[in-house]
């Protein structure tokens, strides 16, 4: 897909050229919020990975058994992941003032927590996706066995992360608590477990269900942990909550769109099958409906927290991107 490089507030949903009719589909604006002005996301958060990735490079050193870690470091170090849960993260904790060398564990701990799902979501007998972000899935490398054990490694190793590298003379005990909950809820039998368990079985209203509970939850914890290490409010963090389901189940909707547009068949099909998609669901136009107020929602949330100023502008940029794709992360990556 080809981007530009700075995001923009155009109420357009971005549709690469070879899309055909739904490219010139406005997406109605029915936000009363104002557009915040520019902000240079991709130097932010191409900058933001960096760092990052030199952090979770560090956090699983290969020890024995060899291969396990080997596992766990080939799905969390894989090229071209946007750590868009991490990045989240330490945008919401620095919106509240918090400091983003304080968030480094909790980010990376929410991107062991993804990796682990997407381990698990891939296998054989969930999924059945044999390569992820274009190489083969952990399972296809390392079997099934390795795959499954990678994944139950992951998830407590990022709990483990949490206590083990965030200094209490930053964060106080109490958030961190705080966040371990929050994390341990979302990725439990309320949260993405369900989603993937209804993924699986499907019934009435099952993509809503899906889509919120994969895709928006993580989203949702990811900016409600970084207010949470920084000390915001209930209602912030709420506030938080919200915005973040939005933008999660915003960028899985407009997937949904491009991939309806731009020849992967492959995944079109096998979603259309299951009934995942919103458009396989409810067709382009509803799509586009669903996008339009998910974007307008994740923007109201974020109008409340005017008084912190150009402190929320990544997290308005985060809304622009998930619906507009206006740049290509991986050019900067490579």
């Amino acid at each position: 897909m080809a981007f530009s490089t700075v995001i923009t507030s155009s109420p357009h949903v971005y549709l690469p050229k070879t899309t055909p009719r739904i490219i010139s589909r406005s997406i109605r604006s029915s936000s009363v919020s104002v557009s915040p002005p520019s902000f240079d996301l991709k130097t932010y958060w191409t900058a933001l990975i960096k760092e990052i990735d030199h952090k979770l490079d560090e956090a699983i050193p290969v020890q024995y058994p060899q291969q396990i870690y080997e596992a766990m470091r080939y799905s969390v170090l894989a090229k071209g992941a946007k750590r868009a849960p991490p990045v989240m993260c330490v945008a919401a904790c620095e919106l509240f003032g918090g400091d983003r060398l304080a968030a480094f564990p909790t980010a990376c701990a929410l991107e062991m927590v993804h990796a682990a799902s997407l381990i698990h979501d891939d296998l054989p007998c969930m999924d059945d996706d044999p390569s992820r972000r274009g190489l083969p899935s952990n399972h296809t490398k390392f079997g099934v066995d390795m795959a499954i054990l990678a994944g139950d490694a992951l998830f407590p190793l990022g709990f483990r992360h949490i206590v083990s590298h965030t200094s209490t003379d930053h964060v106080p005990e109490t958030r961190l608590l705080q966040v371990v909950a929050e994390i341990a809820r979302t990725v439990g039998s309320t949260g993405m477990a369900a989603g993937q368990f209804i993924d699986l079985e499907g019934g009435p209203n099952a993509v809503d269900f899906v889509q919120e509970k994969k895709f928006g939850e993580l989203g949702q914890c990811s900016a409600a942990c970084g207010g949470i290490l920084a000390g915001a409010s209930d209602d912030e963090i709420q506030r938080l909550r919200n915005y973040g389901r939005s933008v999660g189940v915003l960028y899985q909707v407009v997937d949904d769109i491009l991939g309806e547009n731009t020849g992967t068949e492959k995944k079109v099909d096998k979603d259309k099958k299951k009934g995942k998609s919103y458009v396989s669901v409810y067709g382009v136009e509803k799509a586009m409906e669903v996008a339009e107020d998910l974007r307008s929602q994740a923007k109201k949330e974020l109008d409340r927290l005017e008084k912190y100023g150009d402190k929320v502008l990544p997290l308005y940029s985060f809304v622009d991107y998930a619906a507009d794709r206006g740049f290509n992360l991986g050019d900067q990556l490579s």
